[in-house]
Formats: C-alpha cells, sequence, structure tokens
C-alpha cells in the first residue's frame, strides 16, 4: 500500500504522514526542502530564482522517489509520502512561464514515467490564513520572506489541480482547518477512519463526523 499526503506549505503533510506510520506499520518518504541552495533566493526574488529553484526540486524528488518508492514496495511494505512527484508540475506552472516552461514541462514527463502511482493520495486542505498562521508558528528561515498573495495562489492551484481526476489515483479531500491531529487524538482517529474507508481496509466506520 502506498499512501501519499498533499497540500499547501504548511498544512501538516509531514506531521500527518509521521502519526500515521505506526498505525499503518509503513515506511515514511518525506520531502527535503533544506538541501535546495535557491530557495531563500527565490523567496525573496521569485521570478529570478524560479528555473533554477524549480529544476533543482524536480531532479531532487526524481532521484528521492526513484530510489526509494519501488524498493520499498517491492519489499512488500506500506509507504506513506508527504508529497507526490506529480504535483511538481503545479509549482512549475505558477512560477515559470515561456521556453523554460516548455523546458521543464518535457523533463518532468520524461523522469515521471519512471515514478509509481500511490493507491490513495490525502489531500489537505486549509484557508490561506490557516496557511500562514501554521507557517509562522513553525518559523522555518527561509519561509520568513513567504508572501501572502504567493500561498494564496498556491492555495487556488492546489484545489484546482485536485478537482480533477489525478493520475488515475483517488483522491480523499480533508478538510483541515479545524483539525489538531497532535492534541486531539479523536482527530487523527478520524483521518485513519477517512483512509481505511476509502481503501477499503477494516476496520473502518462509514463517515465518522469531526468532534
Amino acid at each position: 500500500m502506498y499512501i501519499a499526503i498533499e497540500g499547501v506549505i504548511g498544512v501538516g503533510k509531514t506531521t500527518l504522514a509521521r502519526m500515521l506510520q505506526n498505525t499503518f506499520d509503513a515506511e515514511v518518504l518525506l520531502e527535503v526542502f533544506e538541501e535546495n541552495p535557491f530557495l531563500s533566493d527565490f523567496y525573496g526574488d521569485r521570478s529570478r530564482y524560479a528555473f533554477q529553484t524549480q529544476i533543482f526540486f524536480l531532479l531532487s524528488r526524481y532521484h528521492q522517489q526513484n530510489n526509494n518508492v519501488p524498493k520499498t514496495l517491492a519489499e512488500g511494505k506500506n509507504l506513506i509520502s508527504d508529497y507526490t512527484f506529480a504535483k511538481d508540475a503545479l509549482f512549475a506552472g505558477i512560477n515559470l512561464k515561456g521556453d523554460e516552461l516548455d523546458m521543464y514541462h518535457r523533463v518532468h514527463e520524461a523522469l515521471g514515467e519512471k515514478i509509481p502511482k500511490p493507491d490513495l493520495l490525502v489531500y489537505l486542505q486549509a484557508t490561506t490564513d490557516t496557511l500562514m498562521n501554521r507557517i509562522a508558528f513553525r518559523d522555518r528561515p527561509y519561509e520568513r520572506q513567504m508572501e501572502r498573495s504567493y500561498i494564496d495562489e498556491l492555495n487556488q492551484a492546489y484545489d484546482d489541480f485536485f478537482s480533477k481526476p489525478f493520475d488515475h489515483t483517488p483522491v480523499l479531500k480533508i478538510d483541515s482547518n479545524e483539525l489538531n491531529i497532535i492534541q486531539n487524538v479523536e482527530h487523527i482517529k478520524l483521518v485513519e477512519n477517512k483512509i481505511r474507508e476509502t481503501l477499503g481496509l477494516s476496520p473502518f466506520q462509514p463517515s465518522l463526523p469531526l468532534k
């Protein structure tokens, strides 16, 4: 079983992946941000550093997924990732234009054919205000220059991206605005139950309400 978790920066993907690890007896694959040498410059000057940032992420994500996903699944282990390879193109569509975007899409398409697709994609949704509050709370140095308008643009792009059929992968949408999976055990149980229900994994209860 391979589950991928998606959502805008700050929505809580990594936290959820870690908290689901024991429940589903799974390996966890986490996206690496800190290693991108262009990221801090990108948040300060998006137009100047967009292509370098995007290509670095594309190749980094490809190598990470290609080296880990097929191997883990071949060993018969469950896997939970806090990102998908396919969504990288969503950022490119916002940050790149013209020849740079065309070049990016050609490389992304060629590399994407080699990456296994998840059995389920969990899409965490939140308002832009919620996202900005969570980003400020975790206070990562390279995110301090992040503009609200950029997060809002990403939020709309994510909703549009996952409103359509996603690469033959079922999408489970979860409103995370009122979720506190760290402090409220009922909230993490709710998410676990929805995943089990979507995948048909017992035991689960149909449509547990959020308390």
